[in-house]
């Protein structure tokens, strides 16, 4: 017999909904044995023990490495050399208050006392020897804290071949951190160099970096990191002493150390023959000696009391034509940008060359402040528009009357700092204030 399908009505399809059945299953892991479990924990303990081993090793590498250039870097930072200023000597007698009625005594100054037994008194041979004697013995001592710059630059010939030229500096070691060594010596020693090589007297060699430099007192700073020395090494270095030049007096013993005959390590006695003071320099007053001993300015000539102290160097800028004369400027005078240099700093430049008005000058009609007798060309001052027979009479807040007044408000300032100047300028029948807007620049 025939079965007939019967197809199912579309509306009832559409009624009634189509019933679907899926698979409704949960996959569970099985638990883990005692064994897996062992293992798993051996395994850990492996890697945890692998790790740590690997922590260690790259600790014990990188802590040198990391004390040499990060704590030595936070280090020198945190450093800084300070280094004492002088006061120069009054120039009036102090005032003295009376106590009694009656006059005092008069009594003979010391100093003539003692020139006058010295005048009495016959100076034999051994005398003079023993004199000697004892300044060679000095000499010998502060020449520890000399050392030999040696100042190397290559350069290509015409033939496209390279050509090293060096010389040779004395250099001075003026301070001491435990991360540097400083060198003060001439600007021409770091003056398109290459590299510095320092060499100590006990013949130990390391190179040197530039910490600073003055273009106007020709003078620059150069650091030796300590860590480059060896211990041995570091026991013979002598640090020399900065003396207070302002208490220098003319007919002095003194000695010349570093490079007075052009070859570092030697030597040269004299006396100090005469003391120029206030010498208008650029930006200041400043003293000057004049000696008889020998000094190659250029080569790195250090000036030294009686007491092994450094009261200045050679300069070549006032030496007068045909004079035989060794003039040295007074350390005292520069301390304060030395204090700059080894702190890495640039000293601050304003470039005039003044004078002080004094009072019969102001009783004359001209303003106090500081004259300017010259402005140096390209200077600060100069691109301001501060130009020669300008008083300047103030510098940001502070009123100048003095050249005291005007070292101290430019050591306040720093190297790109804009102060406001005023300055007294003659008219037609008057001084009239201008304002200049002054970028301080770096000597």
């Amino acid at each position: 017999m025939e079965e007939v399908f019967q197809l199912p009505d579309k509306d009832n399809l559409k009624n009634k909904p189509e019933k679907r059945h899926f698979i409704n299953e949960k996959i569970v892991r099985p638990k883990l044995t005692r064994g897996q479990i062992f293992k798993r924990l051996l395994l850990w303990g492996a890697g945890a023990v692998l790790f740590g081993f690997l922590a260690a090793v790259t600790f014990a590498v990188s802590e040198p490495l990391a004390k040499r250039y990060l704590t030595e870097e936070e280090t020198e930072e945190s450093s800084s050399i300070s280094i004492p200023k002088d006061e120069p000597e009054s120039m009036t007698e102090p005032e003295t208050m009376e106590t009694s009625s009656e006059a005092p005594p008069e009594t003979e100054p010391i100093e003539e006392m003692v020139r006058a037994e010295m005048a009495r008194y016959s100076f034999s041979v051994e005398d003079l020897v023993k004199l000697h004697t004892s300044l060679t013995n000095l000499s010998q001592e502060t020449d520890k804290g000399i050392v030999t710059v040696h100042s190397m630059r290559t350069q290509m010939d015409w033939f496209n071949n390279p050509v090293e030229t060096s010389g040779l500096y004395a250099g001075a070691i003026i301070a001491a951190t435990p991360e540097e060594y400083l060198v003060l010596t001439p600007i021409g020693a770091v003056q398109n160099a290459d590299s510095l090589e320092i060499t100590f007297p006990n013949g130990a060699r390391v190179l040197g970096q530039i910490k600073g430099t003055d273009q106007i007192s020709h003078m620059a700073v150069i650091r030796i990191a300590a860590s480059e020395l060896d211990e041995d090494v570091k026991k013979q270095i002598k640090v020399l002493e900065l003396g207070n030049s302002y208490a220098v007096k003319q007919g002095e013993l003194i000695f010349a150390g570093g490079s007075p005959a052009g070859i570092v390590h030697s030597v040269s006695i004299g006396c100090v023959s005469y003391v120029a003071k206030n010498v208008s320099v650029v930006d200041g007053v400043s003293r000057l000696f004049y000696t008889d001993a020998e000094g190659e300015a250029g080569k790195g000539t250090f000036l030294f009391n009686t007491k092994g102290q450094i009261i200045g160097w050679a300069t070549d800028d006032y030496k007068s034509e045909g004079g035989s004369m060794t003039v040295v400027r007074a350390l005292s005078d520069y301390k304060g940008i030395l204090e700059d240099l080894s702190n890495g700093l640039s000293a601050p430049y304003f470039g005039i060359m003044g004078l002080e008005v004094t009072e019969a000058k102001h009783q004359e009609g001209l303003p106090l402040g500081i004259y300017v007798s010259s402005a140096v060309s390209d200077g600060p001052a100069y691109n301001a528009g501060i130009q020669s027979g300008d008083i300047i009479t103030r510098m940001g807040e502070t009123d100048l009357v003095t050249m005291k007044d005007f070292q101290g408000g430019l050591d306040k300032l720093a190297s790109g700092d804009v102060v406001t100047v005023e300055v007294q300028r003659y008219g037609r029948d008057a001084y009239m204030p201008i304002e200049y807007q002054v970028t301080i620049g770096a000597r």
